[in-house]
């Protein structure tokens, strides 16, 4: 494989489903357009243990049960060729001096996941060695009977209530339900869930996640479904009370909830194109997000390095003496290297995924 000819036009990769203690994962088949069977391996199209899709990631699943070296990592299509490596190997071409610091997933839930927080990046660089935390943002693709997410506590809550009734969730597996508030979701919503925010996801949710590039959750609960969480996937093998930290109790009521809602904006449109800001940097520093939706137009990809995700219909991708279909679930890497140089056509959505611009 000439790696050097590699980096210099999208990069498709390799199916990177990763486990996790939740099930879900049944509307894949359909989402990634594979009546074939391609989760094969996985969970066969039925909900299961690998509910997540990891895009493009060079992020490591910080996961107890693990099934190789570098689960969540993403390999590039047909090559056994590591994305963390060609990031390291080829840093001009992929990222033009810049940095790809993002992790996108499709995640999908069938029953509700813990709640739980994520820390900021103050509190990584203290107890995990990172300098990122783990805010995050979701955009709904699809929804079953009865989804709802969860953001914010209902009322004040302290770090002596949450250690007590993490107690009684050993007992009693209905202890949070009703600790926090919910929406309803419907498809095209858009969440941001800042770190510190208190959610869940809900049964019945499949999502696209873009989030800092960590794996960092603190979920104090007992059980998920019918998993019972140990001390390290509840704490991280931090000390309870330092993990509590993590939760910014000052969120609660209707303006946590509130405060999690964004609303896409449209900022070009024109005959067969359409652009939408769906995540700014005015509303985060950690990475962008926008939506393109085409029918029968065109756009030249010229955001790089960026992840691009088709979420519906179909199209493709063109350059010079290149030419590569794309339809719902399709998704590449476009190193900087590659930037201007491509096109994308057809009757699709495409969702672009860019780096942060924190310090």
């Amino acid at each position: 494989m000439n790696k050097q000819a590699l980096v210099q036009k999208p990069i498709f990769f390799d199916r990177n489903r990763v486990y996790r203690v939740y099930t879900g994962g049944m509307p894949y088949v359909a989402f990634f357009n594979d009546p074939d069977g391609y989760d094969v391996g996985f969970d066969g199209g039925a909900d299961g243990n690998f509910p997540e899709e990891w895009v493009a990631s060079g992020v490591k699943a910080l996961n107890e049960k693990t099934f190789g070296e570098r689960d969540g990592v993403s390999v590039v299509k047909g090559t056994g060729i590591y994305f963390d490596d060609l990031l390291t190997e080829y840093p001009e071409e992929m990222l033009g001096g810049g940095r790809f610091d993002c992790l996108v997933k499709v995640l999908d839930s069938a029953v509700r996941l813990p709640f739980q927080a994520h820390p900021t990046k103050e509190f990584s660089r203290k107890h995990f060695g990172s300098n990122y935390g783990k805010t995050e943002a979701w955009l709904v693709l699809r929804t079953r009977e009865n989804a709802r997410i969860y953001f914010g506590f209902k009322e004040k809550m302290t770090k002596a209530d949450i250690d007590r009734l993490e107690e009684e969730s050993e007992t009693d597996k209905t202890v949070f339900d009703d600790l926090l508030s919910y929406v309803e979701p419907k498809i095209g919503d858009v969440f941001l869930i800042r770190a510190g925010m208190v959610h869940a996801i809900g049964a019945g949710c499949t999502i696209l996640e873009l989030q800092e590039p960590t794996d960092f959750t603190v979920q104090p609960e007992r059980w998920c479904g019918d998993h019972h969480l140990s001390p390290h996937e509840e704490y991280l093998g931090l000390d309870k009370d330092i993990a509590l930290d993590v939760f910014d109790f000052s969120l609660y009521g209707p303006a946590a909830t509130e405060s999690a809602r964004l609303l896409p904006r449209v900022v070009e449109a024109c005959d067969g194109y359409r652009k939408e800001v769906l995540i700014s940097y005015d509303d985060t520093p950690c990475f962008a997000q926008n939506r393109y939706t085409l029918t029968g137009g065109s756009m030249v990809l010229d955001a790089a390095p960026a992840l691009y995700i088709c979420v519906d219909g179909e199209g493709e991708i063109i350059g010079e003496d290149y030419d590569m279909p794309i339809r719902r679930g399709s998704y590449f890497f476009l190193p900087y290297a590659a930037k201007g140089k491509f096109t994308a056509k057809g009757s699709c959505t495409i969702v672009e995924c860019l780096p942060s611009k924190q310090d």
